[in-house]
């Protein structure tokens, strides 16, 4: 019968942790604005921070922005699947949200460094997927940086400077994407995220499913 297969119930999945890595003005956070408004299927995790909210940035859509306090209380309490310290500001995922989505069969997008994605695989290896993001070269990520017009001349250096300590941690990761475009690297993020949602052992409902086919057999 025409249409009677999209009336069909879809295949319970746990959700998964896609996790984008990047050094700074590498392109982590431009890719993970595109997979947001181009899929409705996955939402960002939103950080709690120490640091100053940044111009257009908007407090619990981008990060929540709170103080040292508060933010150290949250690890004293165990409440931070992962947390760090970035250029004397500390940056952290609240644990709740993150468990209930999966549970809920939704996706949880990470935008955060090695450190964090080092803590979310010892805590929850199964349901992770970590990408790392590369520039083509070292001169278009100064230039990627100073064009963002938010920092200073100092802290473009540090930025450079820290840099190639966190790109040796690029085989830790699941997948690498060279960053040569947006649009390449963003088909590349979506086609890794579509493989990662079908693996069989996170489509939980295949066994109910299978039964239910082998049923009308």
């Amino acid at each position: 019968m025409a249409g009677a297969g999209r009336n069909q119930k879809k295949v319970a999945r746990r959700g998964l942790m896609f996790v984008l890595s990047s050094p700074s003005g590498a392109g982590k956070t431009t890719l993970s604005r595109l997979l947001l408004k181009a899929d409705r299927k996955i939402a960002l995790s939103i950080s709690v921070t120490t640091r100053p909210k940044r111009p257009g940035e908007v407090d619990g859509r981008d990060y929540r922005f709170i103080d040292r306090a508060r933010f150290d209380a949250m690890v004293k309490k165990n409440e931070l699947l992962e947390w760090a310290e970035v250029f004397g500001h500390c940056y952290g995922t609240p644990h709740r949200p993150v468990v209930k989505a999966l549970q809920d069969g939704r996706d949880v997008l990470f935008d955060i460094d090695w450190q964090g994605t080092q803590q979310l695989r010892e805590k929850a290896r199964d349901d992770l997927v970590s990408v790392f993001i590369l520039p083509p070269t070292a001169k278009e990520l100064e230039r990627r940086l100073k064009s963002r017009a938010q920092d200073t001349k100092a802290v473009i250096g540090a930025r450079m400077a820290k840099a190639g300590g966190e790109m040796s941690h690029w085989p830790e990761y699941d997948y690498v994407i060279v960053n040569h475009s947006k649009d390449e690297a963003f088909a590349e993020a979506r086609a890794i995220l579509a493989a990662e949602r079908l693996k069989r052992e996170r489509q939980i409902g295949l066994s109910a499913f299978v039964r239910a086919l082998q049923a009308k057999l």
